[in-house]
């Protein structure tokens, strides 16, 4: 079981960039330069990035519990795992409240900020926040752990991921949304997701190797 819920935040960030790769490239007036994949979630095919972010969301939740469970002590064995679940929860949130339209995108929107925010434009906000910002120190706190296991790539691997990550979440509020910014911020998604592909997939690895020894017989020398 556990196992089988690392694999499935294994597959999460390959399935969320699939599909937003895919919505990218044959939705009509978007613009990743200028327009946050939360847009997607508007108009008559709103409902792929929707499901997007609740399916994936919920896989990543799950393979926190996953961490969890393969992680009994040594440095980050709670906070972790737990920042990746809230990182889950936090793309649950984001499918279920989408975010208000602007900027041109869907077609036929004004240019510029929406003149008002609807409720459900701030829980999403909200729980975008909750997801980028959870993610970050997970990264660090992982980094620790890796540091503690002498796994130095992985260990430099999060750090780099984490503080990326945070500087392209604030560049965007603090650019206002300027074309460099966004590109940054769609490269911190990418690198977030391979890390957490990465970091699932060895504690995958891992736990099958444990297991291959707990069953294999013992053996005398000839």
């Amino acid at each position: 079981m556990t196992q089988s819920l690392l694999r499935l935040g294994a597959i999460a960030g390959p399935i969320y960039v699939f599909v937003v790769v895919g919505q990218v490239l044959t939705r009509d007036g978007f613009d990743i330069t200028r327009h946050p994949v939360s847009l997607l979630a508007n108009s008559t095919y709103g409902w792929v990035q929707l499901l997007n972010f609740i399916v994936v969301g919920a896989f990543v939740a799950l393979a926190g519990l996953g961490l969890r469970q393969s992680m009994r002590s040594g440095p980050g064995h709670v906070w972790g795992p737990m920042l990746v679940a809230i990182f889950g929860i936090g793309l649950i949130g984001s499918g279920i409240f989408p975010a208000d339209p602007f900027d041109g995108f869907p077609p036929g929107t004004p240019a510029g900020d929406a003149a008002d925010i609807s409720t459900s434009g701030i829980l999403h906000f909200a729980f975008g926040g909750i997801a980028f910002v959870s993610m970050s120190p997970a990264c660090l706190v992982f980094s620790r752990r890796y540091s503690n296991l002498h796994d130095r790539g992985m260990a430099v691997f999060s750090v780099a991921t984490g503080v990326f990550y945070l500087f392209a979440f604030f560049s965007v509020a603090a650019s206002q949304g300027a074309v460099w910014a966004n590109l940054a911020l769609t490269a911190a998604v990418l690198l977030g997701w391979s890390w957490l592909t990465l970091l699932t997939s060895a504690t995958d690895v891992q736990l099958s190797s444990l297991d291959e020894q707990s069953v294999s017989p013992a053996t005398g020398a000839p």
